[in-house]
């Protein structure tokens, strides 16, 4: 008799879902309601809210709202109805499409309905069983499962190591010279985690010595780095060597929705064989239009992104001067690393919201090392030199607890209830 399929889900919640009895609702599956903001609610009382991907602050933009709620009533949620090879093209798509190819300095891009699975099809696009993929370990989860689809070879690097870059590089360039295959090289712009960009000049470097093509993953570049925010290729100077430019709605233009970019053909190949987008409706004209009014603001709304910044350089300089570490970070991302168990993470972060009002995300193992805890803290446009002030100080008062055993202390009781 062969085994119960549920077996092993029911000995087995997985690395996360065995904390889900102590955890959801609060830390994992938290619900913070009323109008996306600088401060929000949390189980009805008001908190800084450092959680949120809005970098220049426009998902309760007025203009955004007003842009959103006339192309609602002017199309509905349903139009236009099918995939776009069959009955779902629009001049509107093509038009976004344009604009947001020329505002990332490429000849073509390709709307794709969600990030993550457009991230997936197009790496299973762009290779073949023959070909040889080279990722940075770190990669965003959409990237990994977009390389498990992938019937050939594939390498990791160590993340942002140029060293193994390369060595990597020298692997993968004798496996592709065995099957005939090429070289798909992948890395992140921004790492979504560490905050650090991608070391997206030095790999251009290294096509002077091997044959490969660079795809980047822009979805915390796009909007936020370079001097027109054409991202983390503008702001190193490589944006023409990015063989495919990848980007998602869901961050500086606070929608739903994503693009990738580049030479016009290979857009033209990658529009008839990402079967994501071949077999899925298109993105519905009201985020189509929204869209557009977003890019539009970016374009021509500089202060956005230059009071992002002012925000970023102010919470980074002064958990700085606090003494915390932020790790490497050259980007909005704000990781704040601190020493500690999981438990201990977790009574931290009550405190943070329920004794100081500031609501941020926990990021413990296995997404890091066990014995660290990550607070990973996202400034926006939205935020107040009042909000950052108040966050320092509350950060402040909560590494004093965790450095005299407070937390230890308090955490007792949920490691034995964990068994921890």
């Amino acid at each position: 008799m062969t085994k119960d399929l549920f077996e092993k889900i029911y000995k087995n919640k997985g690395p996360l879902g065995k904390w889900a009895d102590l955890a959801e609702g609060y830390f994992i599956f938290p619900k913070l309601e009323g109008p996306i903001s600088n401060r929000m609610k949390f189980q009805g009382k008001e908190v800084i809210t450092w959680s949120i991907n809005d970098y220049l602050g426009l998902a309760n933009h007025p203009e955004v709202r007003k842009a959103d709620a006339e192309a609602g009533e002017k199309y509905g949620s349903a139009y236009p109805m099918g995939a776009r090879m069959m009955s779902g093209h629009t001049d509107l798509h093509e038009q976004l499409q344009n604009e947001l190819a020329d505002f990332v300095n490429k000849e073509a891009s390709y709307l794709l309905n969600f990030g993550y699975q457009g991230m997936v099809s197009t790496i299973d696009a762009l290779v073949s069983k023959d070909d040889v993929i080279v990722y940075d370990v770190d990669a965003h989860a959409c990237i990994i499962d977009g390389v498990r689809l992938h019937l050939g070879k594939r390498f990791t690097y160590k993340h942002n190591d140029l060293v193994s870059i390369e060595k990597n590089l020298q692997r993968a360039t004798k496996v592709a010279k065995e099957s005939g295959g090429g070289i798909l090289v992948i890395s992140e712009g921004v790492f979504g985690m560490r905050g650090e960009q991608g070391k997206l000049k030095e790999i251009v470097a290294l096509k002077k010595k091997y044959n490969f093509r660079l795809f980047v993953d822009d979805a915390h570049g796009f909007g936020t780095l370079g001097k027109t925010g054409a991202g983390a290729g503008e702001e190193q100077g490589v944006q023409k060597d990015i063989d495919v430019y990848f980007a998602t709605f869901a961050k500086s233009m606070a929608s739903t929705g994503a693009f990738i970019a580049a030479d016009e053909e290979i857009i033209n190949y990658l529009k008839y064989n990402l079967r994501s987008q071949m077999f899925a409706k298109s993105l519905q004209m009201q985020l189509v239009e929204g869209a557009l009014k977003r890019l539009d603001m970016l374009r021509n709304m500089p202060e956005l992104k230059e009071k992002l910044w002012d925000n970023v350089n102010a919470l980074q300089q002064g958990l700085k001067e606090r003494g915390f570490d932020i790790g490497t970070t050259q980007s909005c991302v704000t990781p704040v690393y601190l020493k500690g168990s999981i438990p201990e993470a977790m009574v931290l972060v009550k405190d943070l919201r329920e004794n100081h009002g500031v609501f941020c995300s926990i990021v413990v193992y296995p997404v890091i090392p066990k014995g660290l805890i990550l607070l990973r803290m996202i400034p926006t446009a939205s935020h107040t030199m009042e909000d950052i002030n108040e966050t320092l100080n509350a950060f402040s008062s909560i590494r004093e607890r965790l450095e005299n055993g407070t937390y230890k202390r308090l955490s007792a009781s949920v490691a034995a209830a964990m068994g921890e």
